[in-house]
This record gives C-alpha cells, structure tokens and sequence, in this order.
C-alpha cells in the first residue's frame, strides 16, 4: 500500500521563528523524520534542534550506523539542522550521530519520534501516523465540560491491568477489546492510562521518558493506540493520558546533554537535577523547550483524540524547594521558593491546550496547599480545570488504616478536607501511588477481621463517592486486589474465585452506577450549595451525616457513615423536609457480602427538631457502613 507522503515538511522561516519564541504549537508536524515527496522524489526528511553541534547526521541500519553518510545540513543560524534522504524508508531504525561542540560523539533517539524499537532496543523508527479511520465523530461532537456532570476515572497501567496466559503484554488493540466491555459494565465514564511515552525502564511506569510524541512500543503501533482510544470513544467512554513535563530520564540515548550541552534540561545542575527521582529537569525558561512540550500535550489530544491529561508532579516545577528542605536550592529574584519560569510555562500550557481544545481536561497532581491551581490563568491561576485532592486523600487514608479505637481521636480527618473542598475544582484519587512499595492495597489497609477488611473498603468507596469532587480509582481496587500493586504482574484476577472478591466488585459496579443516576453526587461537585453537614461532631460514635443536593430538590441524599465495627441503633439524624425517607444504599448489604444490617423500607419523620433541621428520622446504621436515603412521597404518618 503506498504510504501517505507530505509534499514537504521543511519548517518554513514563519515556523522557526515561532518555535525560538516558544509558541511552535505543532512542532511535531516538522521536526522528527517524515515520509515526504520533495521534487518528483520519496524518502525522508529528518529536522533536529541541536545548536551546539558541530556536526549531525542520522545514523541507522540502512547505513550501518554510521551517520557520516547521511549528514544533516544547519539552517542558518537556528540551531535547526535538516536533511531529505531517498534511501530512507519506513521502518527503518535511526538515531541522530551527533558531535557535540566538544568534539564527543553521541547516538541519540530522536526527541520527536513518533514510534521507537520495542526495549531495551532503543533506536527510533521512521514511522507514520497515518493508517487509521477515526469512527469517534459523535463523541467528539458531544463533549461538554463536565463540571455539572459525572466523572468517574478508573486508573489503568496497560502492561499489568491483565497479561497473556505466557505472561507476554497485550497490545492496545486486545487491551481495547478486554478493557472497553469491562469499563462499560462496571459504569466507568473515563479511563486514565498512565503514561505511554516511551520509556526504556519498565519500573518507572513511564514517569521517565526519551520519547514525548513516541507511545510505547510495549503495546504496538500508534495505530493500535488510536483503535484503544476510538474503541473507548464509541463505548461512550472518555480517556486521559498521564503526562509528565516536569522531569526526564538520564538515559544516554535520551534528552540529558542532547547536543553536547544542557539543552533540554537546565544548564546550573543544582536546578537540572531532582535527587529523589534520579531524574533532570526541563528548562521551562527555554522557548525551544516550551515548544517541545506544549507540542506533546497538544499532539496527544490532537492525533490521538485523547480527552485530557493528568499533569505529573506540578508541585516539584513550581516550588524551587521541593525535596530540598535541608537546602540545595537558591531563591527566586524576589527571594521566594516559586519557580516562575515553570509557573509562566503552566499558564502558557494551560492556555493554549484549551485554545484548541476547549473541553479537554487539565488535571494537576498538586500536592502542596498552592493557591489558584484551577483558576484561570489570566486570574494569575495556573490555568488548570482540575486538581488532583491530595489533601483529602491522605486524611481519609490516615484514618480508615486507624485501629477503630484510636478513630474518635482522629475524627477531624474526616471533617477537615470539607474546609477547602471547593476552594479549587477537585478530582479525589486513590490511585497507584496509595497502593504500592510496603503501602499496602487498599483492603489491606482497613484494620479489623477478614469481613471487617471488606467492609472498610466498601465504606472507603461509598465515602469517596458521596464526598464533593469527581472520582478516580486504581485498578484492582475495585474487587479488593489483596496483595499491592506488583507492577509487573497482572492484577490477581483469580480472586474472582472467592465469594467475598465477587460480591465487592459487584459492590463497585453498583455503586458507580448509582453515581451515574444520582445528580446530587455530581451536579454541584464545585458549589458550596451542593453539601449540608447534618452533624460533623459526633466523634465519640464515629459517625458522620451530611446532604449532597443537586439542583432539584428532590434529588437531595442523605448519607450516615458508621466508622465503628458496632452497629448504631435508633441513630437519629436531622432531615429536611417532613414525609418517608427510603434507603437508596445500605454497603452492609449480603449482596455485596455485608451482614444484612437493614433500615426499615420506609421511615417517617418526626417533628423532632435535630442536627438544625425541624424534622428528624431514627434508624439503625450496620457496623462500617455507608447508609443514604432519599426522600420519598409525603407521609400522612409522619408523627407531630
């Protein structure tokens, strides 16, 4: 099949000049290597940024890696060097040879590959991203912002979600076919794949990349990533990407010294290097670079159709002293910790994804208290539409991992996170990172007997889906994944085997789906008018009330959330309105392995003023339990 070929792919002067500035939105579309026909002949034409080179040329296994023979020509004084090869065809393996201006020789992948050798190979690819007819018209036609709309994130690492029965990976394609059905049926409105930019290192998950426009080879084509993304879009099912412009990996072939020099990276080491990670990273001060980047964030959900992304460790670009609290690092121009230039390239970032796309989802991982992470940009914001609730996750995690009697100590964890809950727009995670080195899984977390682990993490998930803030769950959690997160291996599917896994995956399977038909749980997810304490205080029972409204009243839930393995009896809680109260939800349910502890059908209210409401309910709240019920018609019974 004759293969899709551009007349030409030679940045014009109008393209280099924006891509010194920093605004080169589409720099993809010129540098790398690109099938092209350039008067009357077809090869390939290959654009590298390398200024400090004394010489380039592209070395690969049609020339014996030799890059002499295949010498790149500068373009003026750009730093921009280029050259067109008829000899080159696709599929063919190359890497830039390049003699830095120290006279070192250096093989390098290419920064803007679109596909690479399948590690530990690590040459890049002459590739195409043509080949795939795109059947997502009617998603992309509906997107919305989902602000007043469910959000629920089920977090996916392709290589261990599940594997062959040899032990080998799926590609996307068989990934698309498993995973799609399974995210339908458990209610899932997105998937979030953690990176996929190629990465030489299995055990970095992908948080340390060579290649920003390149998806891994692991799991096959570019093309079969777009049937994954298509697939999911057909099912009505939206994807993110895990994307982490705030560091790269080290790796000889990689970004690190590209042209001999600091390039990519900042050329004073005590700012290049993050210690922790063992990792450098990028000059956000640097135009070149801003191109680079906002280019990969716009390539993915331009090319891919990818819905959004989750931004990785915002918190160590934007603070100078992140990881550093016994010193290492110098203060800004005005003598703060903030990294401004990190800061300028967010906003930037931020305001141009949503230029093209203005629908797409800008998720921040944040872990400080940094002010105006969602707010806008030109409100001195940092531009994103939301914000990962590290706050509210570390709170709850300290607490349902207490031992039940220590838990009336700790009760302002579960009142504190509902201080700051709408001070910016918040995605509440439980994701990899609570899951693996020596955390433990989230069953495993909950103290108590073995029914007793199952019922805290049926508490857990309930609690995170009444909380204000959209949802996003790590796989394996939700059939309660006993060992944690072996990352190598694929989740512990046989589980399924056992009574009490299958009854807590259905669990999760109704609950996302009473999240789906519940407008209370998702419509005013940022507005204060969405969430009514009923009682905040009652730490001797360890038991929490509360209202989540939607725009109708008649929508509104009442939730009753028992952290004690003890059932409460004749609980009484305020309600708002006189008439029956029906249960919608009862996590102590045999169907989901509870111990049956049930309500009434229907309860009356009485003219009992309590918790500021003039009417009130009794009922019986099972021990770990998550209790919500809803109003029902008027009640001629209701007791005065």
């Amino acid at each position: 099949m004759r293969q899709q070929r551009s007349q030409s792919t030679l940045p014009s002067s109008e393209e280099i000049y924006l891509f010194h500035e920093g605004t080169n939105y589409h720099a993809y579309r010129h540098f790398g290597s690109h099938l092209a026909s350039e008067e009357g002949k077809e090869g390939v034409r290959f654009t590298v940024w390398a200024p400090h080179a004394q010489q380039v040329g592209v070395a690969g296994d049609w020339n014996n890696w030799n890059g002499d023979h295949h010498l790149l020509h500068r373009i003026e004084d750009t730093g921009i060097w280029t050259g067109f090869f008829e000899d080159v065809r696709l599929g063919h393996l190359y890497k830039y040879h390049i003699t830095g201006a120290d006279g070192e020789r250096l093989l390098k992948a290419d920064p803007y590959a679109i596909h690479a050798e399948v590690r530990p190979a690590t040459a890049s690819v002459v590739s195409t991203l043509a080949g795939h007819k795109w059947e997502d018209a009617a998603w992309r036609r509906k997107r919305r912002p989902l602000y007043q709309r469910p959000l629920n994130i089920y977090e996916v690492h392709a290589g261990t979600w599940r594997q062959k029965e040899d032990g080998s990976l799926y590609n996307y394609r068989e990934l698309a076919d498993l995973l799609v059905p399974y995210l339908s049926d458990m209610g899932y409105t997105h998937v979030e794949l953690m990176p996929l930019t190629e990465h030489p290192y299995d055990l970095s998950w992908g948080y340390q990349s060579t290649g920003y426009f390149a998806p891994t080879s692991r799991y096959g084509t570019p093309q079969d990533l777009m049937y994954f993304v298509d697939r999911c879009h057909q099912a009505d099912i939206g994807v993110l990407l895990d994307w982490v412009p705030g560091h790269f990996t080290k790796d000889a072939h990689g970004l690190r010294q590209f042209d001999g020099t600091a390039l990519y990276e900042y050329s004073d080491p005590d700012r290049a290097e993050k210690h922790g990670w063992g990792t450098l990273s990028f000059d956000f001060g640097k135009p070149e670079v801003r191109s680079f980047l906002i280019s990969s964030a716009l390539y993915w959900l331009d090319v891919y159709h990818f819905d959004g992304l989750r931004v990785d460790a915002v918190t160590s670009m934007i603070r100078l002293d992140f990881e550093r609290e016994g010193g290492g690092w110098r203060p800004n121009q005005y003598g703060g910790v903030e990294n401004l230039e990190a800061i300028s390239f967010l906003r930037q970032l931020n305001k141009t994804v949503f230029h093209y796309f203005p629908h797409a989802l800008m998720m921040a991982e944040e872990s400080s208290a940094w002010p105006g992470v969602t707010k806008p940009a030109h409100e001195n914001g940092l531009g994103f539409n939301y914000k990962w609730n590290m706050g509210w996750m570390n709170d709850t995690l300290d607490y349902v991992e207490t031992f039940f009697d220590e838990r009336p100590s700790k009760h302002n964890l579960l009142t504190f996170p509902i201080v700051y809950a709408y001070s910016e727009n918040f995605t509440l995670p439980l994701s990899h990172d609570e899951v693996v080195h020596g955390k433990r899984s989230l069953l495993n977390k909950m103290p108590g007997s073995y029914e007793q682990k199952f019922a805290g993490l049926r508490l857990l998930l309930a609690y995170q889906m009444t909380h204000p803030g959209k949802k996003l769950l790590f796989m394996g959690s939700e059939f309660g994944q006993f060992i944690e997160w072996k990352d190598q291996e694929q989740l512990d599917w046989l589980l399924l085997d056992y009574e009490m896994h299958r009854k807590t995956q259905h669990y999760t399977r109704e609950l996302n789906h009473l999240y789906l038909k519940s407008p209370a749980l998702w419509e005013r997810d940022h507005d204060w008018e969405g969430y009514e304490w009923l009682n905040a205080d009652d730490a001797s029972n360890s038991v929490i009330t509360y209202m989540r409204k939607g725009r109708k009243p008649a929508d509104t839930l009442l939730i009753a959330i028992n952290f004690q393995p003890v059932p409460r009896v004749n609980y009484r809680i305020g309600v708002p309105k006189a008439g029956t109260y029906a249960e919608v939800w009862n996590s102590d349910d045999p169907r989901f392995g509870g111990t049956g502890g049930r309500t009434e059908k229907l309860i009356a209210s009485e003219k009992i003023p309590w918790d500021r409401q003039e009417q009130s309910i009794r009922l019986t709240i099972p021990p770990l339990s998550v209790l919500i019920l809803k109003k029902g018609t008027a009640s001629k019974k209701a007791k005065s």
